[in-house]
């Protein structure tokens, strides 16, 4: 009873580092340099998520240890960027200024679905409490 609330955890702060990445993306959507100051585009930042399942070692092979969900943050292997023309821009290269091709719809509708996943983990967080309740009135 107790995995699904580690699994829910999990979950949750699996949900809540995707909304940071999303906003992030958001935040750098007109970011023209890195952080060492040299012109280069914000690289779209993405989220993987992968199932992280343990044993505890006996035989019948009861999952106990590290159950949940693994988050891995990376670069966007498909990040392009956008040329915009501006010669009086400071990282302009041949009257272009490259941006990231970040597609803000598209980020709106992942905040808006790890929203309802972190809600939905919510919901199964309150479902295990109340299941948890009615064990322990059960047994007493």
């Amino acid at each position: 009873m107790f995995h699904s609330l580690d699994v829910s955890n999990t979950g949750l702060v699996a949900q809540r580092q995707r909304m940071n990445t999303i906003a992030g993306n958001i935040a750098n959507i007109n970011t023209t340099r890195d952080s060492k100051g040299q012109p280069s585009p914000f690289q779209r930042q993405i989220v993987l998520f992968q199932a992280e399942s343990g044993t505890d070692g006996s035989q019948d092979g009861k999952q106990v240890a590290g159950v949940g969900v693994h988050v891995k943050v990376q670069t966007d292997p498909e990040a392009k960027t956008r040329k915009v023309p501006d010669a009086e821009h400071p990282d302009a290269v041949d009257g272009f200024v490259s941006y990231p091709d970040i597609n803000l719809n598209e980020e709106f509708v992942n905040a808006l679905e790890a929203s309802r996943a972190y809600e939905a983990n919510v919901a199964a967080i309150e479902a295990s409490k109340a299941m948890m309740t009615q064990a322990l009135r059960i047994l007493t």
